[in-house]
């Protein structure tokens, strides 16, 4: 066993990552869908998506032709609409409350047919917004974001419209924070993530400073006094450990450096094992096993300590990773790796029971006393992600375990509001989405009364 890089061929690489969301053949396909729409009154699918996309609407537009009309719909609530149409866990919001549902008939592909539109505008680059002009002799009021991911593009896009000078500091190289570091690339693509970007950068009033990082080189109190307000979006990111003996082995990695490597590096030069154990079963230790398999590895275990029905990832997602060959073993926790020549050479795991359910229904697991090995070169932590405590601490924020505390956006420092998975702790891409609309609107009420 042995962990390598550069398993494959460029074929066979450019064939396991493309994107996996086909769009549709044809106009006539896209029509076919948009008319089986109900077109629901009080519609459910609206109130299921966290940015409030008006969905029959969009696709109302789109059976009568005006697909310009049908992306500006979905851009004035979600400006990521196009990005949203991919990752999104549509089965458990607006595709899942679709009435369809009840009916015992497929429903309606909110995703795809918002791919549809968005795509077209993006492709076509059509301006659907433009930014308010500051009358003459007044000085436009200036906005800086700290994080250039979901939440930030947000906020940023509805303050330009708003004709605020958004000044973006981003610690990366390129910006998209989780849609472009974080995801699977065959969901997202990282061409498709640039394009996303331009798109939405192309409204004007919004620069980008690149290798900006608030605890390094960015200092709060400095922004505080040159800004008329500071948005702060910088996720979370610090990999949950799993605290056992072994973990310091080398073959020993976690999934969000794990996934970032394969974003930045690109897939050639990403190493894996032959055999690869992951911990976890979220939507990141999903895209950390499917993508050790479309990587090379010839065999991938997924441990997790509950059951099927307790897991975090949809059923959507747990199908992929069985379709990719991913071996799952349920009732599993990690107990001690085992190293030779300070490489993995196996996994000891506990056997575990649930116990009765506690006063929230949440069944805790037990050991048994009954232990499994597995013989793997390769183990990748996906037990969560933790907020940068630190750092939160360090400037001074109000914090729950670190996670900023605020209210409607602002925080106990003047001037200063927060969103996204700083806040929240981590959630989906659309919710990080409304984080930033909400934040902007703080921002402009906020600068409006100084």
């Amino acid at each position: 066993m042995s962990i390598e890089s550069n398993r494959l061929s460029p074929k066979q690489y450019a064939h396991n990552f493309a994107d996996f969301h086909p769009p549709f053949e044809t106009h006539d396909a896209a029509l076919v869908e948009a008319n089986r729409c109900l077109f629901c009154y009080d519609a459910p699918c609206i109130k299921a998506c966290p940015t409030s996309i008006n969905v029959p609407k969009f696709i109302k537009q789109i059976t009568t032709d005006n697909i310009k009309g049908s992306a500006h719909t979905i851009f004035l609530s979600n400006i990521m609409g196009a990005g949203c149409g991919k990752v999104c866990p549509v089965e458990k919001l607006c595709e899942g409350s679709c009435v369809f549902n009840l009916m015992d008939e497929p429903p309606i592909p909110i995703a795809k047919l918002q791919r549809y539109s968005t795509e077209i505008a993006m492709k076509k680059d059509w301006k659907l917004f433009t930014r308010k002009v500051t009358p003459e002799g007044l000085k436009a009021k200036k906005v800086a974001i700290i994080g250039a991911g979901p939440a930030g593009l947000s906020c940023a896009h509805m303050l330009s419209r708003e004709g605020v000078d958004v000044t973006i500091f981003e610690k990366d190289e390129k910006a998209g924070g989780l849609m472009t570091y974080g995801i699977a690339a065959y969901k997202v693509t990282p061409a498709f993530c640039a394009d996303e970007v331009r798109y939405i950068l192309s409204i004007g009033g919004i620069n980008i400073k690149y290798g900006q990082e608030l605890g390094r080189n960015l200092r709060l109190d400095i922004m505080q006094k040159d800004y008329d307000a500071v948005y702060v979006s910088i996720g979370v990111g610090l990999a949950r450990q799993l605290d056992i003996e072994g973990e310091e082995l080398e073959g020993v990695i976690d999934a969000i450096s794990f996934i970032y490597d394969i974003r930045s590096k690109g897939f050639s030069k990403v190493p894996v094992g032959d055999r690869v154990a992951v911990i976890g079963m979220g939507m990141t230790a999903i895209d950390a096993a499917t993508q050790a398999r479309r990587l090379g590895a010839k065999e991938v275990t997924i441990l997790y300590r509950r059951t099927q029905e307790e897991m975090p990832c949809t059923e959507v997602e747990l199908d992929i990773a069985k379709l990719d060959g991913c071996k799952i073993i349920w009732l599993a926790a990690p107990k001690e790796i085992i190293g030779v020549n300070g490489k993995v050479h196996s996994l000891i795991a506990d056997v575990m029971e649930l116990d009765t359910p506690d006063e929230t229904g949440r069944r805790a697991p037990l050991k048994t006393g009954r232990q499994i090995v597995l013989e793997v070169d390769m183990i990748i932590k996906a037990a969560g992600q933790m907020p940068f405590e630190s750092l939160i601490t360090e400037n001074d924020f109000e914090n729950l375990r670190g996670k900023i505390v605020s209210n409607n956006t602002a925080t106990n420092l003047e001037g200063i509001f927060a969103g996204g998975d700083c806040v929240n702790g981590g959630k989906e891409v659309v919710d990080a989405v409304q984080a930033g609309k909400d934040g902007a609107a703080a921002i402009l009420l906020y600068i409006s009364q100084q």
